[in-house]
């Protein structure tokens, strides 16, 4: 551990109890922001459309969101570490906002994807710095309650987002989809700027040096990686050369990235985050995490209102128990984990949504709504167990000086399983419609003809085996987890006692 760096618990004493309250505020408002961002804009898509055209690329305002936050977490993370949390804090956040106050002026549609990326790229540092903060204000006996917190305002702001968006586009305007961020995020900055005093640390003796072209060859790689993914089966078939191109371009970029980081001074991505069994475990299992997430959150809406006949409505509530769920076996996991450990718990957590996911498949045809709904109460339960241990558990086995590289680096295992888990599952889904129904067909154009009174009930029930499908390959990330847990994480976290 850097003793330049100050330890835990100065780290969490430095802040008194009345701005540690306002600092955690002003976090919950900036991981709200965060989460509603990536889907916010989902039910608005027909006003926008309308207003400025582009409906073959409207695609790209979630994805290039999404892979703007995905390939900056890295980046952020160690940033952090060097400059500490409030200076990247405040920039992520003026860079969101300055994305977002563009979005609401964009006059055409790719004006609009430029500017969600511009606020993409300053979500990552709203994600990864939050969470990192996050265990820098409280010590390891505290961190649960502050974690399942954040938890609750994701899971809550991702679920009500298409909610909020639908209403601010048919009541008002879509631009104030992006507008009502700029009082919510002025209040977070405020807050984080009056209130965050972080430690002072001795000047090191040599001046800090970033890595910038580990930096953009990561933010490249990245890029390039997840465009293929997000789009391969999609926009081009993936044995086309556009997909074969950029995959080779990305296998080129990894190269690069391992050459550049090995020779850095200051790497933006270290070796030691993937040499240490602890943290490399829980990078793996946390990837399998974000793969099997895609599941309930991607198909199970299409499931509800095609097999199940719900309204778009309560369909929304079939998926929305898993956040009642989720945070509350989040916050009691500290009762198992200081009695088995971060590991057994996680493994107990995982195995439990592995039988949970698998016993999908058996559900009646078309089953009544209250089935589904049951397990997805039991799935929120099981991954409380499953994510928050994990995260609170490493985020402790490190210091203040590798702390934002640690929390940058599962949030971007993550992200980047559920990129990998879309296109893989939707590939899944398409696969097994195109047998069951004989022909090219895809879930969209199905569900579409679904929708529109023109297809016949076996189409009902070829959606349904292709979420089952879904479904098992999910189950199959969840035992992966467990697998990865069991052998490669050790027994007890190394964990680095509070001083």
């Amino acid at each position: 551990m850097d003793d330049t760096k100050p330890s835990i618990r100065e780290s969490a004493r430095h802040v008194s109890p009345h701005k540690r309250g306002a600092v955690v505020a002003a976090l919950m408002l900036a991981m709200a922001l965060a989460a509603l961002d990536a889907t916010v804009v989902s039910t608005a898509v027909p006003q926008i459309v309308g207003d400025l055209g582009g409906f073959s690329v409207f695609s790209w305002l979630f994805s290039g969101y999404l892979l703007a936050v995905t390939v900056t977490l890295p980046v952020y993370g160690k940033l952090s570490d060097t400059f500490g949390r409030k200076p990247v804090l405040i920039a992520g956040a003026a860079v969101f906002l300055l994305g977002s106050l563009l979005c609401a002026a964009a006059w055409n549609m790719g004006a609009l994807i430029a500017f969600r990326i511009v606020q993409g790229l300053g979500g990552g540092a709203l994600q990864g710095t939050v969470q990192t903060l996050a265990a820098d204000l409280y010590p390891l006996e505290e961190r649960p309650r502050i974690q399942a917190r954040l938890s609750t305002v994701w899971a809550v702001a991702a679920v009500a987002g298409p909610g909020i968006g639908g209403v601010l586009a048919a009541y008002a305007d879509w631009r104030w989809i992006f507008l009502v961020n700029l009082p919510i995020g002025a209040v977070a900055l405020w807050l984080i700027a009056r209130h965050l005093h972080e430690p002072a640390r001795e000047a090191r003796s040599t001046r800090a040096r970033v890595d910038w072209a580990g930096a953009l060859a990561v933010f490249a790689c990245g890029g390039v990686l997840l465009t293929a993914l997000v789009q391969g089966g999609v926009a081009w078939p993936w044995l086309s050369w556009p997909s074969l191109g950029l995959f080779g371009a990305g296998l080129a970029l990894v190269a690069a990235v391992v050459l550049i980081e090995r020779r850095a001074a200051e790497p933006i991505i270290p070796g030691w985050v993937w040499r240490r069994r602890t943290i490399a475990a829980v990078n793996l299992a946390l990837g399998a995490l974000g793969l099997l997430m895609v599941a309930p959150t991607v198909f199970l809406p299409t499931y509800a209102q095609s097999v199940l006949g719900l309204a778009p409505v309560a369909a929304g509530f079939v998926l929305s128990v898993w956040t009642l769920s989720w945070p509350v076996s989040a916050a009691l996991s500290q009762h198992v984990y200081r009695r088995v450990g971060f590991r057994n718990t996680a493994m107990m957590g995982s195995g439990a949504a592995a039988l949970i996911l698998f016993a999908f498949p058996f559900l009646p045809y078309p089953g009544a709504a209250w089935q589904p709904t049951l397990l997805m109460l039991l799935l929120g339960a099981a991954l409380g167990l499953f994510q928050l241990p994990l995260i609170v558990g490493v985020q402790s086995t490190v210091g203040w000086a590798e702390r934002g590289t640690t929390t940058a680096s599962v949030l971007f295992c993550r992200q980047t399983g559920q990129t990998v888990g879309a296109a893989v599952f939707g590939a899944v889904a398409n696969g097994v419609l195109a047998g069951r129904l004989g022909g090219a067909s895809d879930l969209d154009s199905v569900t579409r003809a679904l929708d529109a009174g023109t297809a016949p009930e076996t189409t009902r029930a070829a959606i349904a085996d292709a979420v089952h499908a879904v479904y098992v390959g999910a189950g199959c990330a969840a035992a992966l987890a467990f697998v990865v847990l069991l052998v490669l994480a050790p027994r007890r976290f190394p964990v680095i006692e509070d001083r």
